[in-house]
């Protein structure tokens, strides 16, 4: 057996694997539309982009209108959100766009051409760090679930590791274990991903340092709980996540208030989660679907149903929820505002 087969063979941790797949699966393809593995809200309806770009917007005059200000996105897909982003605010709010700087977080060369030739003018980086100092507001729309995770399981009134190897899982002694519930049922799965809590923490401190505001927009429940939510997509049906690394979209749910609570121990403000389907009424969603669809009579029956399947309870708009976090000083964002 060679070398390769023998490391291959050799047991390891859940994160270090999603992580090695995730740059194998993003490093060379377009994963996104019809003819990927997945579609996102963006590629569903370009309402979507376009409400969350007038955010944006009127997150920025609460902001007291800095100039420049940098608009970041994290994981910007195609480009497509950030494109109906700035059209928008184009037309609407041409201020806010002469004050904007772009800044996409990127690493597949793959995806940023598909940006580049969506958004000329440009800046790229391959993390949140990299991103020059300033205002910032920032987007992160199916960001955070391709994030690595740990898995841990009870076992006899302690916690055992869950690791990857041939193909499946093994449980092995915990590694440097992060802070676990001392009680849980038999069997009961915790997930944990030091990532996603230390990209939270650096954007809590820069809100707070720097002023902005920013919205995740993912996945997840709202209230803590055990449970595997570990998953794959391929040609948009189900895959096992474990085999094939780098073959797949391997992501999990988010755990909302685990982000919450570390952006807060940052210094920022935090609002919601919210139900994404509730916020993106809020924000006027189906009122701008309603105007895409006149405009085009055509196309006017999948404009409102790819709207609807953003906000309905029983597509994405109960199980996607919507994270706010922003400087101590700025006033409640756009639809975050108590009911």
């Amino acid at each position: 057996m060679n070398r390769s087969s023998d490391k291959q063979a050799m047991p390891e941790r859940l994160d270090r694997f999603m992580e090695r797949a995730a740059s194998a699966y993003y490093a060379g393809r377009d994963p996104f539309g019809q003819a990927g593995d997945f579609t996102t809200a963006p590629e569903i309806s370009q309402a979507f982009g376009e409400c969350l770009g007038l955010w944006a917007a009127v997150t920025w005059q609460m902001m007291g209108a800095p100039a420049p200000v940098r608009l970041v996105e994290l994981g910007p897909g195609r480009g497509t959100l950030m494109a109906d982003a700035l059209r928008a605010v184009g037309e609407v709010m041409p201020a806010f766009r002469a004050a904007v700087e772009v800044h996409l977080v990127e690493t597949s060369p793959t995806l940023r051409a598909a940006q580049a030739a969506r958004l000329p003018g440009t800046q790229w980086h391959d993390r949140l760090e990299d991103v020059p100092p300033g205002p910032t507001i920032l987007l992160a729309n199916e960001f955070f679930d391709a994030l690595p995770i740990r898995q841990f399981i009870r076992r006899e009134g302690g916690w055992r590791e869950r690791f990857v190897q041939d193909g499946g899982f093994v449980e092995h002694a915990v590694e440097a274990a992060p802070p676990l519930p001392e009680t849980a049922p038999e069997g009961a799965i915790q997930e944990y991903s030091a990532a996603s809590l230390a990209i939270a923490h650096h954007l809590a401190g820069r809100l707070r340092m720097q002023g902005g505001a920013a919205l995740v927009l993912d996945y997840g429940p709202a209230a803590e709980g055990f449970g595997d939510s570990l998953q794959a997509m391929t040609r948009h049906g189900p895959a096992d996540p474990l085999a094939g690394p780098g073959s797949v979209d391997i992501t999990a749910h988010v755990r909302f208030p685990a982000l919450a609570a570390e952006a807060r121990s940052a210094g920022a403000a935090v609002h919601g989660p919210l139900p994404m389907g509730l916020f993106l009424q809020r924000l006027g969603l189906m009122s701008r679907a309603a105007i895409l669809a006149r405009a085009n009579p055509r196309a006017a029956g999948l404009i409102l149903s790819g709207a609807e399947r953003l906000v309905a309870p029983e597509g994405m708009g109960r199980l996607f929820k919507v994270l706010g976090l922003c400087h101590p000083g700025l006033a409640i964002p756009p639809g975050f505002e108590p009911a």
